[in-house]
C-alpha cells in the first residue's frame, strides 16, 4: 500500500498532491494495512487539469459521475472530482458507512469527520446519515457482503433496514449492481452470512426470490435431510463447500445446486424425483435474469444436472461414469464437483482424474482405424458405441488394479 502511494505522489504533480484524496476503501485498507485492489480518490481540482492527466469523464444515472483512467503501474483508478478542499466533508457525508468515510491526502493528512477510525478497530458498519442507505439502497447488500469476512452492522443502522419497504427502491436499481455484491460475497471466508441475512431482513426478494422459497421447501425425506427446509440444506452445502475451495464458481453452484427442488410437484414432497433436470431447466432463465457470466450459467446448468447422479458415483457403471466425466467438461465443472459431492452427502468420486483421462481420449487413442470413422462404413450411432466400448476397456484396465466397479 506504501509503495502505490508513493506511485501516486509520482504521477500526480507535487502542486496537487494537498487537493488530491484517498477515499472510502483505499483509507480504510491502508488503516488495515491490507492490500487496495481499487484507487479510489478525491481531487479539489478542474477538470481540465483531469483531461490533461489522462482522465475522462464517466456519467452515471444511478452513482455519481466519475472521472476515469487505466494505467499499467495503478490498474484503474477513479476520481470523484470537488469543486474546492471544502467539498471534502460533504462528500464523506454522503458515502455509505462510516468505516468508508475518512479521506488522506497525498501529504498524509487524515480527515475523519464521522470517527470512522474508531469503528476500524472494532469491525463496526455504522451508517453515516439516517439517509445514507436510503440514498442507495445496495448499500445494504455492500453491508452483508462485508459481514461475510467479519464486520458487523451496529443496531441503529440494522433498525434502518428493518424499518422501511424496499421493493419500490430496489426496482430502480440495476441487478448487475445487486450480482456484484453477491459474487463478492461469495469469495469471502464466510459467504453463506450474505444470504442469511437477506432473509433475517427480508431483503432481496426482487432481486432472489428463490433463497425465500426455499425456506419454504422441505429440502427432503427427513431421513435424508434432518435440517429441514431447502434453505438450510443449501446453507451447509455452501459453508461446507466454503471450507474445501476458494472457488467463487463451484460455491455459487454448490449453494444454488438443488434449483430444481423449488419445482418439483408439491404432492410429491418431501421426494424431489426429477429434481436434477428441472433444476438445469431452470438455471438458463435464472442466471440471465441476474445478468450473469456465461460460464456461470453452464457450471450451474452442468451441477445441478449431474450432482444427484455424482452422489452415488460408487453405483454407477462404467460407462456412466465416463458421460459424467464429458458433461462435466462441458459444463467447466471438472475441478469442484468431487468437492461438490463431499460438501452435500460426503461422498467422494474415487479415481475421478483416471476417469476424466480416458474420457479424453480420441478414436485414433484408442486405437479405431481411421477408415472407421467414415460415415459410409460405420454410422455415427455405430462409432459413438464403439467408441464408449473402447474407454470403458480402457477404464478397467485401471480399475482392476484395485478399484472396484459394477458390471456395465
Amino acid at each position: 500500500m506504501d509503495a502505490l502511494i508513493l506511485r501516486l505522489k509520482k504521477f500526480f504533480p507535487a502542486s496537487l498532491h494537498s487537493r488530491i484524496f484517498l477515499t472510502g476503501g483505499m483509507v480504510r485498507d491502508f488503516l488495515l494495512g491490507v492490500a487496495c485492489q481499487d484507487v479510489d480518490l478525491a481531487a479539489a481540482i478542474p477538470a481540465a487539469e483531469l483531461a490533461s492527466l489522462g482522465f475522462r469523464l464517466v456519467e452515471s444515472k444511478s452513482t455519481p459521475n466519475i472521472y476515469f483512467s487505466y494505467r499499467q503501474e495503478f490498474g484503474k483508478i477513479e476520481i470523484t472530482r470537488l469543486e474546492s478542499v471544502e467539498e471534502l466533508e460533504a462528500d464523506l457525508h454522503r458515502r455509505d458507512y462510516r468505516v468508508n468515510a475518512m479521506a488522506m491526502s497525498l501529504d498524509g493528512a487524515l480527515t475523519d469527520p464521522l470517527g470512522g477510525e474508531p469503528d476500524l478497530k472494532r469491525r463496526t458498519l455504522r451508517a453515516c446519515t439516517p439517509t445514507s442507505i436510503s440514498d442507495d439502497p445496495l448499500r445494504m447488500f455492500r453491508a452483508f457482503r462485508f459481514e461475510c469476512e467479519g464486520w458487523r452492522l451496529d443496531r441503529e443502522t440494522e433498525s434502518i433496514l428493518t424499518g422501511s419497504d424496499w421493493s419500490d427502491a430496489f426496482a430502480n436499481i440495476p441487478v448487475e449492481r445487486f450480482s456484484q455484491e453477491m459474487l463478492k460475497a461469495l469469495a469471502k471466508p464466510d459467504p453463506a452470512r450474505f444470504f442469511r441475512r437477506m432473509l433475517e431482513f427480508q431483503v432481496g426478494q426482487n432481486y432472489l426470490p428463490e433463497i425465500f422459497e426455499m425456506a419454504q421447501v422441505i429440502a427432503g425425506p427427513p431421513q435424508h435431510h434432518p435440517e429441514g427446509d431447502l434453505f438450510t440444506h443449501s446453507v451447509q452445502v455452501l459453508e461446507r463447500m466454503a471450507a474445501l475451495t476458494s472457488d467463487v464458481n463451484g460455491r455459487f453452484c454448490a449453494f444454488f445446486h438443488d434449483l430444481g427442488k423449488l419445482y418439483t410437484p408439491k404432492d410429491q414432497h418431501p421426494k424431489h424425483h426429477g429434481h436434477d433436470g428441472l433444476g438445469a431447466a431452470a438455471a438458463d432463465a435464472f442466471c440471465k435474469r441476474l445478468r450473469l457470466p456465461s460460464a456461470l450459467l453452464r457450471a450451474l446448468k452442468a451441477t445441478n444436472k449431474l450432482h444427484d447422479k455424482a452422489n452415488k458415483w460408487e453405483e454407477l457403471r462404467d460407462s456412466t461414469r465416463i458421460r459424467l466425466a464429458l458433461d462435466a467438461v462441458k459444463g467447466g465443472i471438472v475441478e469442484f464437483l468431487p468437492l461438490q459431492v463431499a460438501a452435500d452427502c460426503g461422498g467422494k468420486m474415487p479415481e475421478w482424474d483416471e476417469v476424466l483421462r480416458v474420457a479424453g481420449l480420441n478414436a485414433a487413442q484408442l486405437g479405431i482405424e481411421a477408415e472407421m470413422l467414415d460415415s459410409k462404413v460405420t454410422p455415427p450411432e455405430k462409432l459413438q458405441q464403439m467408441i464408449m466400448q473402447r474407454r470403458v476397456e480402457e477404464l478397467r484396465k485401471k480399475m482392476s488394479r484395485g478399484f472396484p466397479h459394477p458390471v456395465p
